[in-house]
C-alpha cells in the first residue's frame, strides 16, 4: 500500500497515482499538508525541523514521509514539499526548490514494494513537479 503526504502540489502526486486502474488495491490514502501548522498537527513533523530547515527542506520532507507512514496502512509513503511561486522564494529557495523523500515500512514477512512500483510512483512525482504549474 501507498499513501503520499504533500505540500505544494496539494494531492497532485495522489490524483495522478490513483488514474492508474486497480490503484485501489494499493493506494491507502493522501495527506495534504499545505500549512505548516497542518504538517506539524497531521504528520507529526517536529517544529524544530520547521524552524531549523523550513518547510521546504529535506529533512522536512523525510519527517512528512515518516509521519504518512506512521498515520496510515501503507508500506511505502511519498512525501513532497515545494516552492510552487509566484511568491515564497527565497535566495536559498528559488521557485520550482522541490524536496521529495520516501518511507519503507520493513516487514517480517516480506521485503518491501517491488522496484517497479517504486520506479512508477517516482515517475509521477517527477512529471507532476515538471507540470506547468510550476512555471508560472
Amino acid at each position: 500500500m501507498l499513501t503520499t503526504a504533500e505540500s505544494c502540489t496539494a494531492g497532485g502526486v495522489a490524483y495522478a497515482v490513483t488514474l492508474s486502474p486497480g490503484s485501489s488495491q494499493w493506494f491507502d490514502r493522501g495527506f495534504v499538508t499545505y500549512a505548516n501548522d497542518a504538517k506539524l498537527q497531521v504528520l507529526g513533523v517536529a517544529p524544530a525541523y520547521l524552524r531549523d530547515f523550513g518547510a521546504v527542506s529535506e529533512p522536512v520532507a523525510r519527517a512528512m514521509a515518516l509521519g504518512a507512514l506512521s498515520h496510515s496502512n501503507a508500506q511505502v509513503a511519498v512525501a513532497v514539499t515545494g516552492i510552487a511561486g509566484p511568491e515564497g522564494a527565497t535566495e536559498t529557495k528559488p521557485v520550482g526548490t522541490v524536496c521529495f523523500a520516501w518511507a519503507i515500512r520493513r516487514s517480517r514477512h516480506g521485503s518491501g514494494p517491488k522496484p517497479g512500483v517504486l520506479m512508477a510512483i517516482a515517475t509521477q512525482c517527477e512529471r507532476r513537479a515538471s507540470s506547468p504549474r510550476w512555471s508560472r
